[in-house]
């Protein structure tokens, strides 16, 4: 079968835009080599690869999960079904972050890193500053530290830790998380890539608030003066979760729009 006539056949199950990406991947080609050779002829181990993951996909498997990596503000990550799929919206905590980190450097902490895309870039775009990621799972922790290490991230740490639990006293200019903040009712777990993904990074009690909660709440111990907590939540959470950081003692406190128009992030700054 040749190249194009895989894709002709694939993407009427899954829809062009996948079929290509799956099959660059089996090639390890990129987009233009793929144009250029529509009429070169799979081997049989090619079309033996790319048949399975055509029907992984189908069946709602994510692509990242399939290709082992999402891109994520300019950069490739490494992603596994232990960790979150990076997504778009979550950049906007990222650029958040950035613009409250001045030049001089000091200490961040990202709570709930999963896969390290968030500690990672701001490691990445803010070498001056010592980043600490931290998650309560071993397997994710293993993939931020693959992450880090590709991006030679020498200014990391890497914590296992229920959230402050094994951080001690120590105290950070900025604390960052994009935490689980879905309800345990929530009728999207059952679509699309949240099937696939770790329940224990998505779902945060009845509510979806238990641990934004439990991070508000200790980040005051946790904060140099002055310094910022900035947290990811749902699209119908902000002013939960501004009430939780007024009630905590922050101010400055605001709430920001992904690229959708959605409150996606709210944070404060310790008085």
């Amino acid at each position: 079968m040749t190249i194009a006539a895989a894709l002709a056949e694939a993407q009427q199950v899954i829809g062009r835009l996948e079929a290509r990406v799956l099959l660059r991947h089996v090639l390890q080609c990129d987009e233009a080599w793929l144009i250029a050779h529509g009429d070169d002829e799979l081997t049989l181990a090619q079309s033996r690869n790319y048949g399975p993951l055509v029907a992984r996909r189908a069946a709602g498997e994510p692509v990242a999960y399939l290709i082992g990596h999402r891109e994520f503000y300019g950069r490739e990550f490494v992603v596994t079904p232990a960790v979150l799929i990076p997504r778009p919206d979550t950049e906007l905590l990222v650029e958040l972050a950035l613009q409250r980190l001045p030049a001089n450097g000091g200490e961040v902490l990202d709570l709930g890193a999963g896969s390290g895309c968030i500690g990672v870039t701001i490691a990445a775009e803010r070498p001056q500053y010592r980043v600490t990621l931290v998650d309560a799972s071993a397997e994710a922790l293993d993939v931020a530290r693959g992450n880090a290490h590709r991006y030679a991230a020498a200014n990391t740490t890497l914590l296992r830790s229920d959230w402050y639990a094994a951080v001690g006293d120590k105290q950070y200019d900025l604390i960052v998380s994009n935490p689980p903040y879905i309800a345990s009712a929530d009728a999207h777990l059952q679509h699309g890539d949240l099937r696939f993904e770790p329940r224990s990074a998505l779902v945060s009690g009845d509510d979806g608030l238990n641990d934004l909660r439990r991070i508000v709440a200790g980040a005051s111990v946790h904060l140099s003066p002055g310094g910022w907590l900035l947290c990811e939540h749902g699209h119908d959470q902000s002013q939960a979760c501004t009430a939780l950081l007024r009630g905590a003692g922050f101010g400055d406190v605001f709430s920001a729009r992904d690229l959708a128009g959605i409150q996606r992030v709210s944070g404060g700054r310790l008085l």
